[in-house]
């Protein structure tokens, strides 16, 4: 157990995530230096020093691997929700559940500022990116209705990437609430991250990811004007 939820796996599952993670690494760096268009599933398996038949056990195609950065910490997030101490609300064991993601992002802040400039430059892969965040979304969502007693998902072992012909009938399963608070959860990361990637100077991104939960506990009331006037 590391922070109440179960460790995954033994180290053959931790040599197939550093395998995957350094498929997804090689592919990126390679789409910054080449283009999106010149990258090859050949050269992305030579750079992360494994066969082509290896990153097929991993990817079902190319592009694939371009929207996969940080796949493994949605299962990671929603197990931790789920076992967060009964007495949290719904919020702060979100909230404690992100957080503990909080070192990977902060280790991986080039790799992520990598990404988004390939995503920019290759709108089919922000499609397909898109899409796996709503699937990640909803997926949390189901963990959130199962916490306060509004749902039961299945836990599989491998959650679909991009949405499936099911996911319609899946969100009519869940009410309003725990479907706002993943979506405002993810929102919630995504700001405070560019808000310290601009600031890196000002404070730690912990501080920033603390400071931005507070808002919404707190239900966003607007603070209080720098005496200065700016």
């Amino acid at each position: 157990m590391v922070g109440g939820v179960p460790v995954e796996g033994g180290l053959r599952e931790r040599k197939k995530r550093a395998t995957r993670a350094a498929l997804v690494e090689a592919a990126v760096r390679l789409a910054v230096e080449c283009g999106v268009e010149h990258v090859t599933v050949d050269a992305i398996s030579a750079a992360a020093g494994v066969s082509t038949r290896t990153f097929f056990n991993y990817f079902e195609s190319r592009d694939e691997v371009f929207v996969m950065v940080g796949a493994d910490a949605g299962d990671r997030v929603r197990r931790a929700v789920l076992a967060a101490p009964p007495a949290l609300s719904p919020l702060e064991a979100l909230r404690e559940a992100l957080a503990a993601e909080l070192s990977e992002i902060e280790q991986q802040q080039e790799l992520w500022r990598l990404h988004a400039e390939v995503l920019r430059k290759a709108p089919q892969l922000l499609a397909r990116r898109i899409g796996a965040h709503m699937a990640d979304e909803l997926g949390l969502a189901e963990a959130l209705a199962e916490r306060i007693g509004t749902g039961s998902p299945l836990f599989a072992e491998e959650r679909p990437a991009f949405a499936s012909p099911e996911d319609e009938e899946r969100r009519r399963a869940l009410g309003l609430y725990p479907r706002l608070l993943a979506a405002v959860g993810g929102s919630a990361v995504r700001v405070a991250f560019e808000h310290w990637c601009v600031r890196q100077g000002e404070a730690p991104f912990a501080d920033v990811f603390r400071e931005t939960f507070d808002h919404l506990a707190a239900g966003l009331p607007m603070p209080p004007l720098p005496t200065d006037g700016r």
